[in-house]
């Protein structure tokens, strides 16, 4: 008995995924009769039938959709076995897979990428951008070797990833110039539901944050006047730079603008019985800090690109964020 070949799975997978035998031969440059010939031997070898033939047109069969599945999981975990093998040259090669939220991505994480760079300049870093909900749905499928997040993992995730603080960031209220909020500097927070509101999609984990803040402060999100929905942050602040709405941002996409005075953050008085931190007024400043996450899959291997960027990222760790947190 022969047995299937990695080149037939390559084969399979590219026929299935373009339901069509010449595309999947013009994307592998290969000829149309090697990849008619590598179906007909698996399928003549194991017995089974795995597209349909319909006239001109294939649809895939049963055991044409098992075999998708556990063909793609040998094919990932090749590439991951390939992947280890080339990091036994002392880290001199490789590629390190990386998954962050918007903020985390454009404000906190290029430094550390070019601190790794500086210590391993033949390793090829892929970044990819996105919410956090995405990032988190992509590492539990093995897209990103770690993944970096500010919001929180949904329920359904919580058991596959794990994760850890590895800093940590304020949100802060702000408005622009033509806000009369500008030139108080500081409101009350019942003021909070007197203004117009820009803010960010609920799969952001800025906003997941800045909505808990809210929760935490009493206030429904429901009482607040919310004029526009941004998918990113930089919306966001040209939004209010312009205007007259407020916005939760964090306190690293604004910190050029504040400098150059073209907005404002704004501090807002918790002035609740029971806080500590009192200011020379007898109140306290409400603040929203929320951690950065590093998260990886629980079960899948980990190359040693990504134990070594990992173990950058905890050794930099601003004192008293050594807290893990493995289940939520």
């Amino acid at each position: 008995m022969a047995g299937m070949t990695l080149e037939q799975l390559k084969i399979f997978l590219a026929v299935a995924q373009n339901l069509h035998f010449t595309r999947a031969a013009e994307e592998l440059y290969i000829t149309q009769p090697a990849v008619s010939a590598a179906i007909h031997n698996l399928e003549q070898e194991y017995g089974v039938k795995l597209f349909h033939r319909i006239g001109r047109h294939i649809e895939i069969a049963e055991a044409g959709k098992l075999l998708q599945v556990e063909a793609q999981k040998i094919l990932d975990q090749v590439s991951l076995t390939e992947r280890g093998l080339r990091e036994l040259n002392n880290l001199q090669r490789g590629e390190l897979k990386l998954g962050s939220s918007l903020t985390i991505g454009n404000y906190w994480l290029p430094s550390k990428i070019s601190e790794f760079k500086s210590q391993y300049p033949g390793i090829q870093i892929d970044c990819t951008l996105a919410n956090a909900e995405t990032i988190c749905v992509g590492t539990a499928m093995g897209q990103f070797d770690l993944g970096l997040v500010e919001g929180d993992v949904k329920p359904a995730l919580q058991n596959t990833l794990e994760y850890e603080i590895v800093a940590s960031d304020r949100l802060q209220i702000v408005v622009g110039q033509k806000h009369p909020w500008f030139e108080w500097g500081e409101i009350d927070l019942s003021q909070l539901t007197q203004t117009p509101w820009v803010m960010r999609v609920p799969e952001s984990g800025t906003q997941q944050r800045f909505e808990e803040a809210l929760q935490n402060w009493g206030i429904n999100l429901n009482e607040l006047n919310v004029i526009l929905v941004f998918t990113s942050g930089e919306m966001a602040k040209a939004a209010i730079e312009n205007g007259v709405g407020a916005t939760g941002i964090s306190e690293l996409m604004v910190k050029k603008e504040i400098q150059l005075g073209t907005l404002r953050a704004i501090r807002v008085i918790d002035n609740k019985e029971g806080n500590s931190a009192m200011t020379t007024a007898g109140y306290a400043y409400a603040e929203i800090v929320r951690p950065f996450f590093k998260i990886k899959h629980r079960q899948r291997f980990q190359t040693a690109l990504s134990k070594v960027f990992e173990q950058m990222l905890i050794s930099s760790m601003s004192d008293g964020l050594h807290q893990h947190v493995s289940v939520i």
